[in-house]
């Protein structure tokens, strides 16, 4: 099959958009819970109204694939995108907060699904590894400038010598909302891939059998299987735990270092989801060489140290350790996700939508996490994170893979050609 290289680039852009609608809640969090007026424990439920959405639609939404193709589809998921967005843009209040970030959460669902399969058949098989990286790339790459553009657009708006266009916005929010200027920035993306999307030509995507989703005798048999669950909740942890620390990073460094969420708070994110893409090119080399089991354990190990730092050290360590905490998660989605499916002999299709309804884990953590906050301070509530971490740390000790990752044993053989 000839590669259809704007196909690709769409999906690459695709990739970028997810990401930077996805993981903006975390510096934005201190400003929502100014203007709103709200208890950590409220604020909580921001992320997990998001991520929620993910467990009610991962499933779901392979069904429509099945049955009504991936233009239409996506063509739905940036429309529930862009209605989310616009409605918070336009009705800013903490219930409207709540359905709109849903009505996001449910389109990033729905777009995560649909991706991986088109990429694999426009760009062809021999290039759907390389590609897949690239949009991991774009996916981190997103995530670095989101904070970027927020810290922009609050430090910005209203100033007399700022482009027309942020002057537009300014007038769009009301006054101390500076933030939400970014929802209409999301309404205005939501809206251009929208058009984009319907003037594209789609390939026909032929879903391979570890793609399809069989909701009757495969997902019978993976239920009843004790590993299945064990890695159900290794991904839950791990999203759990990476958004339970990258929504709290900037309000924990407010509370207790007194910095600005639209300055360090910002950057310090920004970083977070920066040295997680980098961590995620060394985990490439390090698969090579070692065992994803001792991997996996290290950088979780490396983490605890990290967030541990971070929560109990001085300003200037928090700043340095928050950040190296998405480092050392970078390799745990790949890891995991691998060792399971590595870890059953058949029925992968499914088993990959069971262990994408475990993103929902980004909807329990970060909640928990402020519901802990209001009882017993921010800084001991997000030590709780270290338990989810620790159930991490153990895959690496149980999991059993039917197929090791192949690894390069001596440097010498690093340097033969096709390594």
């Amino acid at each position: 099959m000839n590669k259809n290289h704007l196909i690709v680039a769409l999906i690459i852009l695709i990739f970028f958009v997810i990401s930077f609608l996805t993981n903006i809640l975390g510096p934005i969090i201190p400003d929502l819970i100014a203007s709103f007026d709200l208890s950590l424990a409220l604020a909580g439920f921001l992320p997990f109204a998001f991520f929620v959405a993910y467990g009610v639609m991962s499933i779901p939404a392979g069904l429509l694939v099945d049955r009504y193709k991936e233009k239409k589809v996506l063509l739905l998921a940036f429309s529930f995108a862009f209605v989310g967005a616009l409605l918070f843009a336009l009705l800013p209040s903490f219930s409207i907060a709540m359905l709109s970030l849903f009505l996001i959460g449910v389109g990033m669902a729905m777009l995560q699904v649909v991706i991986n399969p088109l990429l694999r058949t426009s760009g062809g098989e021999a290039h759907f590894a390389f590609n897949s990286v690239l949009g991991q790339l774009a996916f981190g790459g997103a995530s670095f400038l989101s904070p970027m553009l927020y810290s922009y657009l609050v430090r910005n708006l209203g100033e007399a010598d700022s482009p027309s266009l942020v002057q537009l916005l300014a007038q769009a929010v009301p006054e101390g909302m500076k933030w939400l200027s970014l929802y209409w920035v999301f309404a205005a993306i939501a809206l251009l891939m929208l058009a984009v999307i319907s003037l594209v030509r789609f390939p026909s995507v032929e879903l391979r059998a570890d793609e399809k989703v069989d909701l009757s005798a495969a997902f019978g048999s993976l239920s009843r299987q004790r590993t299945v669950w064990l890695f159900f909740i290794g991904i839950f942890c791990y999203v759990g735990t990476e958004q339970g620390i990258a929504n709290w990073i900037s309000k924990f460094l407010q509370t207790y270092h007194q910095l600005d969420p639209a300055v360090e708070g910002a950057q310090a994110i920004s970083y977070f989801w920066g040295l997680l893409t980098l961590g995620c090119l060394l985990g490439l080399i390090l698969l090579k060489v070692f065992d994803s089991r001792k991997v996996l354990m290290l950088f979780t190990a490396a983490a605890m140290i990290s967030l541990a730092l971070g929560l109990f050290g001085s300003a200037h360590l928090a700043i340095i350790c928050f950040p190296l905490t998405g480092f050392f998660a970078s390799v745990m989605w790949s890891i995991i996700f691998s060792l399971a499916l590595n870890s059953v002999p058949q029925h992968h299709g499914t088993f990959s939508g069971i262990l994408c309804t475990a993103i929902a884990g980004g909807a329990i953590f970060p909640l928990v996490v402020g519901v802990l906050g209001d009882w017993i301070g921010l800084r001991l509530a997000m030590l709780f994170l270290m338990l989810p971490l620790a159930y991490i740390f153990s895959i690496g000790i149980w999991a059993k893979p039917l197929i090791n990752n192949a690894t390069i044993s001596t440097f010498k053989e690093l340097l033969k050609p096709g390594n």
